[in-house]
């Protein structure tokens, strides 16, 4: 898989649906990690590995992505604003199983131009997937997503909560909301869900994933591989969905063959425009990669 193509859609025209998240001083759970189901394995030099481990988690991602892995892996390096980050990229940008850079804490374009001079020579087109931290991240927004080389964004939601001084997931629909725009405007894949830290609340985890998924997410990053069920069904379409998607696409073909015809109409008289048939297109791919969800009882 190439490195543009994991930061949106693959090879099947689907977007990833999960990101597994793994410490870099931990080459053990890193290898564990590589033979999960996950899509994505997001090996972490920043918050997971403490100031006296960071040269070794360093060493063994260089290391490891010498050579090709059994999937995707992006490496989220520290924060920019810290003397590592320097040394993550000069270390990593080469690295030919490097699928791309998370970039933590991103507040602005001119911190993304900073970066280009210390990776852009190196690795021209490395994809650069950036995390929004804070309120002036999120006021940036857009900017950051436009930016040449970011093909996708994200929210930091831990440290993002303490910035705003917001109470439980209703403090953040506004930033959830504003992220899933920019995204959108910049011409972006749909962001994927911040991490769900509560391990033991799978019910919770499938709630939280049905509200992201209503905001306009797709997919979620994950800390435990148990976590990706959960996440893969909460974002499959339904026996439903993918029935009216196909109705959808039926109808663009038929138009598509037929002179003159501007405007899609469906069986029950709805009409529709380009972007509906480009969001039936990928629902008909992520089932055709991952399949429907499971119908309740």
């Amino acid at each position: 898989m190439s490195r543009v193509s994991i930061a949106g859609l693959d090879e099947q025209g689907a977007p990833p649906l999960t990101w597994l998240y793994v410490p870099g001083d931990r080459p053990d759970r890193v290898q564990k990690a590589l033979n999960s189901d996950a899509d994505v394995v997001v090996i972490d030099l920043e918050d997971a590995v403490a100031p006296s481990s960071k040269q070794l988690a360093r060493d063994a991602t260089a290391d490891l992505l010498q050579s090709s892995s059994p999937k995707p892996v992006v490496v989220r390096i520290n924060d920019l604003s810290t003397p590592w980050a320097v040394a993550d990229m000069k270390a990593l940008a080469q690295a030919p199983g490097l699928a791309g850079l998370r970039i933590p804490k991103v507040v602005s374009a001119d911190q993304l131009a900073e970066l280009d001079q210390s990776i852009r020579a190196a690795a021209p087109t490395l994809p650069l997937h950036c995390l929004i931290e804070s309120a002036a991240g999120l006021e940036n927004a857009f900017q950051i997503a436009s930016y040449p080389g970011v093909t996708a964004v994200g929210l930091g939601e831990a440290d993002l909560t303490a910035d705003l001084g917001v109470v439980g997931d209703s403090g953040l629909a506004w930033a959830r909301g504003r992220l899933v725009v920019a995204a959108r405007a910049a011409g972006l894949p749909p962001p994927a869900q911040s991490v769900y830290l509560h391990l033991d609340d799978d019910e919770g985890l499938a709630r939280s994933c049905e509200a992201g998924r209503s905001l306009g997410f797709f997919g979620r990053a994950a800390i435990h591989p148990k976590q990706l069920p959960i996440i893969v069904d909460a974002y499959l379409p339904s026996a439903a969905e993918l029935d009216a998607a196909r109705q959808v696409i039926q109808r663009a073909n038929e138009a598509a063959e037929a002179e003159g015809v501007g405007a899609l109409v469906l069986s029950d008289g709805r009409f529709v425009d380009l972007a509906v048939v480009l969001s039936a297109r990928r629902i008909l791919a992520v089932a055709k990669k991952h399949g429907t969800r499971r119908e309740p009882n």
